[in-house]
C-alpha cells in the first residue's frame, strides 16, 4: 500500500482542495473544523476522491491529532 504524507488545513474557505508540493507531500484544504475528528474524516473523503478509491481504502496511520498526517491508500 502506498503511503501519503499530508498537511491538513481545517476550516479552509479554499477547500475542499488537494495541492501537491514538489517533494510529493500533499496539502489538504478541508472545510470541516478540527473538532472530534471531523477534519480527519473530511480528509479521508477528499483523498478517496482524489485517488479514485473507496473511502474504506484510505486509512490514517499517523498524526490523528497533528496537522501533519500519514495515510495509507489501498485499492
Amino acid at each position: 500500500m502506498p503511503t501519503v504524507r499530508a498537511t491538513i488545513k481545517p476550516n479552509s474557505r479554499k477547500g475542499p482542495l488537494v495541492e501537491t508540493a514538489d517533494d510529493g507531500t500533499l496539502t489538504l484544504y478541508v472545510r470541516a473544523p478540527a473538532v472530534e475528528g471531523k477534519a480527519n474524516k473530511a480528509a479521508i473523503e477528499l483523498l478517496a476522491t482524489h485517488f479514485g478509491v473507496a473511502k474504506s481504502a484510505v486509512r490514517l496511520t499517523a498524526g490523528a491529532t497533528s496537522r501533519f498526517k500519514r495515510f495509507e491508500i489501498g485499492t
